[in-house]
Order: C-alpha cells, then sequence, then structure tokens
C-alpha cells in the first residue's frame, strides 16, 4: 500500500501534496477514505469482468447508462473536495483535483491540452489526454476494436465532477478513444448548451428506473403467455407446491395418458376444470376438442338437447338440427362439471352412451357412433345423493372409476403466495398495469383470509386489487377486501433464543386461533415474519436479524431451512447472493 502511494505521488505536483494526504488507510478497520468518502482498491480485472457481464446482461446501450451514471456519482463526489480546496487555491488548480485523482487511483493518466474555467461567469472549456485508460483497455480485450467510444465510467466521472464543480450541466464527449483503436483518448468539455446533439447523451445522464423496465418486460411477457394459453386452450393457473396440491396433481399425472373417466371432487371455486383442461392437454386426446358444460347452469328440459342433439322439429322451437355436446367433442374430451345436477331422465341416457358409445339426437332413429373421454367433476357428496335417491348408483358406479380429490384452499396455504403473484401478473397484463407486488399488510391478510370461495375467489381479489391500486405501487389490503379486519395483521418477533414470539393481545389470540385450528401452520407463521423482515431491510441480512432479535448465521439457518421445506417460498425470503451483509 505504501509503494503505491510512493508511486502516485512522484507523479503529482509538488504543490498538490495536500491531495494526497487526504487519502488515508486503516488496516485495523479495513477502510480507505478520501477526504470524507470511502474509497474502495479494486482489482480492475473483477471491475471489468462485472463490466462486461453487465453489457452481456443488459445490453450495450443499458449497460453504457448504467456505467456512465455510476461515474457520474463518482465524480460529483469527488467534486466537494475540489470545492473545499478552491478556498484555499485558484479555481483552476483546485480544478486539477479531479484529473489527479484519476491518476492517482490508477484509472487513466490525465494530461490537460487546454482548460479556460470561470465560475462565476460560468464559462468552460477542457481539453484533456487520457492515456491507459483501464476501460478502453479491457473493452478491447473482452470485444475488440469498438465503433464507438468505450470509456463510459470515465466520461460519466468528467462530466458529474466538473458540473458540479462548476455549479451547472457540462457534458463531455470522447472523441478519440483507445476502445476504437487510437492510440490514446482525448475528450472535450463545454457546457450542454454549447453542444448541438446534447439531448442524444441525455439517456446516459438521466437517471431511469431498470426495475420499471424489468416489471414492463415481464408484463409483456406474462402478456403474450397468456394470449398463447388463450388462443391454443392451454390449462392456466396450475399452481402450487403444497403436499395437498401435489398429491392431487400426481393423481392427475398418472391418470392423463389414459382412457379412464375421471370423477374430479372439490369445493366450489377450487380449480376442477383447470385440472380437467390440464388432463385433456396431457393426454392423447390433446389435439381434438375439449369441451366443457356445466350441467347446473342448464335448465332440465333443455340438458338432454345440449348433451345429445336434436332434429328439426323435435319440440317447439327446434327450427334447425343441431350436434350434442358429445357429438361436438367426438375424438376429443367432454368434461361435465356440476355432475351432481344432471336430472334422472339425463342420467339414464349419459349412462347409455358410456356403455355403448352411441347417441340418439331427441327426435331422430339415428344412432351415432362416439368417441369420447368423459370427465365429470362435483362439489356434493354422490353417495348421499344415491341413498336419496337423486342419482343413479349404476352411473355413479360406472363415474367413480378414478377419483381426484381437489383440496380447499384453506388446506394449501403455501399455495396462496405463489398463486397470488401468478394472478397479479395475469392482471397486470391484462389491465396494462405495472404494480410492484403486494404490501405486507396485504400478504398477511392474504394468508390470513379463510377463502370460503377458493381459488376463483382469490383470482376475483387479485384482479379488484389490480384494478384500484395506482400504477407503480404495490396492492393494499383494502384495494382486495372490502372490510377486511385488519388486527389479524399482528407483528410478530423472535424472542432471544429464537423463538417465536407473539404479545397476549386480542391480535395475538386471533394468530393463535389460526394455528390451532389448522389455518395456518408455525412454519407459515415464521416464514412470514422472515419474510417481511427481509423485506423491510431491503435483502440486508444483518439488518433483518437485528430487527427480529437475533443473530446474523441464526437467520441464515431460518432461512435456509424453510427455503428446503418449503421451496414455493417468495423470492425475497431465500437467501441469495443478492442479500447483503453488512
Amino acid at each position: 500500500m505504501a509503494k503505491l502511494r510512493v508511486v502516485a505521488g512522484a507523479q503529482l505536483d509538488a504543490a498538490n501534496g495536500d491531495l494526497r494526504s487526504q487519502v488515508h488507510f486503516c488496516a485495523e478497520t479495513g477502510q480507505i477514505w478520501l477526504h470524507e468518502h470511502r474509497m474502495l482498491l479494486i482489482h480492475a480485472q473483477a471491475q471489468a469482468l462485472l463490466r462486461k457481464e453487465l453489457i452481456d446482461t443488459l445490453g450495450m446501450d443499458r449497460a453504457q447508462g448504467l456505467l456512465t451514471r455510476m461515474g457520474y456519482e463518482s465524480g460529483v463526489r469527488d467534486a466537494e473536495l475540489a470545492r473545499v480546496r478552491a478556498e484555499s487555491m485558484g479555481d483552476l488548480d483546485a480544478f486539477m483535483t479531479g484529473p489527479q485523482l484519476h491518476t492517482l487511483e490508477g484509472i487513466v493518466k490525465v494530461t490537460q491540452i487546454r482548460l479556460e474555467l470561470d465560475r462565476t461567469a460560468g464559462r468552460f472549456y477542457g481539453e484533456f489526454l487520457w492515456e491507459n485508460s483501464w476501460e478502453g483497455q479491457w473493452h478491447r480485450h473482452f470485444f475488440g476494436i469498438h465503433t464507438e467510444p468505450v470509456c463510459w465510467t470515465q466520461i460519466g466521472y468528467a462530466c458529474g465532477y466538473t458540473s458540479a464543480f462548476m455549479g451547472r450541466p457540462i457534458l463531455y464527449k470522447e472523441v478519440e478513444c483507445a476502445g476504437m483503436g487510437d492510440d490514446h483518448c482525448r475528450i472535450i468539455g463545454k457546457p450542454l448548451e454549447e453542444w448541438d446533439d446534447a439531448s442524444d447523451y441525455a439517456h446516459c445522464v438521466n437517471r431511469e428506473s431498470i426495475a420499471e423496465q424489468l416489471i414492463y418486460l415481464q408484463t409483456q411477457v406474462v402478456q403474450l403467455k397468456t394470449s398463447m394459453g388463450e388462443n391454443e386452450g392451454l390449462p392456466a393457473d396450475m399452481v402450487g407446491n403444497s403436499p395437498a396440491f401435489r398429491a392431487a396433481y400426481e393423481l392427475l399425472r398418472q391418470a392423463a395418458g389414459s382412457q379412464i373417466t375421471v370423477l374430479l371432487l372439490g369445493e366450489t371455486g377450487v380449480g376442477k376444470e383447470v385440472f380437467a383442461r390440464t388432463l385433456h392437454e396431457r393426454g392423447t386426446r390433446s389435439k381434438a376438442s375439449f369441451v366443457a358444460i356445466n350441467c347446473a347452469a342448464i335448465p332440465a328440459d333443455l340438458v338432454e338437447s345440449e348433451l345429445f342433439g336434436v332434429e328439426k322439429g323435435a319440440y317447439t322451437g327446434a327450427l334447425v338440427s343441431r350436434a350434442g355436446r358429445f357429438e361436438r367433442a367426438n375424438g376429443g374430451t367432454l368434461f361435465l362439471d356440476e355432475i351432481g345436477d344432471l336430472p334422472l331422465a339425463a342420467q339414464a341416457k349419459l349412462l347409455r352412451v358410456l356403455q355403448e358409445g352411441e347417441v340418439e339426437r331427441l327426435g331422430d332413429q339415428t344412432v351415432r357412433k362416439v368417441n369420447v373421454r368423459l370427465l365429470v367433476a362435483t362439489n356434493v357428496d354422490l353417495r348421499l345423493l344415491v341413498k336419496e335417491g337423486k342419482f343413479r348408483s349404476d352411473l355413479y358406479y360406472r363415474l367413480n372409476a378414478y377419483q381426484i380429490n381437489i383440496p380447499p384452499l384453506r388446506e394449501r396455504k403455501e399455495d396462496i403466495s405463489p398463486l397470488s403473484k401468478r394472478f397479479l401478473e395475469k392482471y397486470c397484463a391484462i389491465h396494462g398495469k405495472r404494480l410492484k407486488g403486494f404490501t405486507d399488510k396485504a400478504k398477511r391478510a392474504l394468508l390470513t383470509y379463510a377463502w370460503p370461495g377458493n381459488i376463483r375467489e382469490l383470482q376475483n381479489m387479485v384482479e379488484r386489487g389490480v384494478i384500484l391500486a395506482p400504477g407503480g405501487t404495490r396492492i393494499e389490503v383494502h384495494h382486495m377486501f372490502s372490510g377486511f379486519d385488519e388486527r389479524q395483521a399482528l407483528e410478530l418477533g423472535l424472542d432471544v433464543y429464537g423463538d417465536i414470539h407473539a404479545p397476549i393481545t386480542q391480535s395475538g389470540k386471533a394468530l393463535c386461533d389460526a394455528v390451532l385450528n389448522g389455518m395456518m401452520t408455525l412454519d407459515q407463521v415464521e416464514a412470514m415474519l422472515l419474510e417481511m423482515a427481509v423485506d423491510k431491510s431491503h435483502g440486508n441480512l444483518s439488518s433483518a436479524a437485528r430487527m427480529l432479535g437475533v443473530t446474523r448465521p441464526q437467520l441464515a439457518y431460518r432461512l435456509r431451512r424453510l427455503q428446503e421445506v418449503s421451496p414455493g417460498l417468495h423470492d425475497s425470503a431465500a437467501p441469495s447472493p443478492a442479500l447483503t451483509t453488512p
């Protein structure tokens, strides 16, 4: 370190020796200071590799803007030191602080060609020669000779430094560059308004939100996927990692390739039609038609004509012959939802179709062969209907060949977060909104609500939230729920032993009741708490650990354990390289 200081000092004018005195190294604390700003001594190759990754990931233009702004901010901070020095020396000498620091820091050797400035009058013209530019050299190493200047961080530094020193916008252009194959780099700087094409460089200086850009691009991708899925009839919203859901899905996967009749059982809104569509898409009939009909939505006197078809003149109002759903689904899959509401007369004809593979339209004597895979669903107990004489026992035994029970949402709490995220993406795309997600209170409300309407209710709630939430913000509780009791949203903590601790208040009792009644598990409560802490600390694990009253290793261990137990845990709660550790 001392050698570095000696070499750099030999290159600086003796009159500016106090500049070197502003640089301090502290071996005990591991800190380097320039005036009042902490500095870093970083390997040039490592910095170059990061620069390359930004270019590969973001593209040349966006990486240029990001690196230019990074250099700009660095220049602004160094200008603070220069303005302090200007109090004891002339403006020209003080201004050279920046170029000297660039040399001192090993970034580039700066030689003044022409410098004219008057801070009072706001006049400036600067022309400098750059030699041994690290940016130009490493860009050529990774990408070869470039057609445009590539010293983006350095040019940003020059713009930020000079603008802050002069108190007005100063724009530099690199007119020669080692990255373009020139022997050296040369820059020219003057007030922004004196450049005819200053607006072309505004994107490199003005800050833009890459997060917003990424949200926009993600929205476009989701919109494309949604439109493709709708056009091709693909199943949607098959999301879940809970044991109950995985068990049902495994039964679906095993039955998909067969022709067996499947009975889907579950409450209203659990996603029975989604399961049916997935069965169709995973099976051998995926290229043929998928026809769905809700038996409860059809008047009793029209059920038979809808299922089996009708000939012209069969009854008053039958003006044309029409194929039924069995004929339309020939070669494919027919899904009969709410099969328990099918009238007894239609049940007898349905049984015959299943046994013989033939249908007769109302008012017709012609027998038509059909080859249909039948999927049925109900939210009632068919065995009870059989006992009550409302459902044929022989039809029940025929339909109950392969049963899949789809769990209600209250039994798959682990799936609420990924489902909510999926619906958020979907409806942001549909409604053209850009939202950052859900607030912490909204997340807690989603987890503690009982969801009597299951996934359908969740889907509707999220869509309501997307519509009501202002663009660029997060969805609040009141955007989704009306009259939700926010006392359920309890702030939790961990005690000194690393255990979950909640004060015995009304809110605490509500949470305890939720756990004891099986609405939530301790792992879910802990996951929610840890996720909130990491979110509030913006990914800083040390800060999150302090909030919770545990050590950082304890927090990291809990996050890893929860990620292993529940892979669907929100991304922000899972340890990743993005989390900071100070």
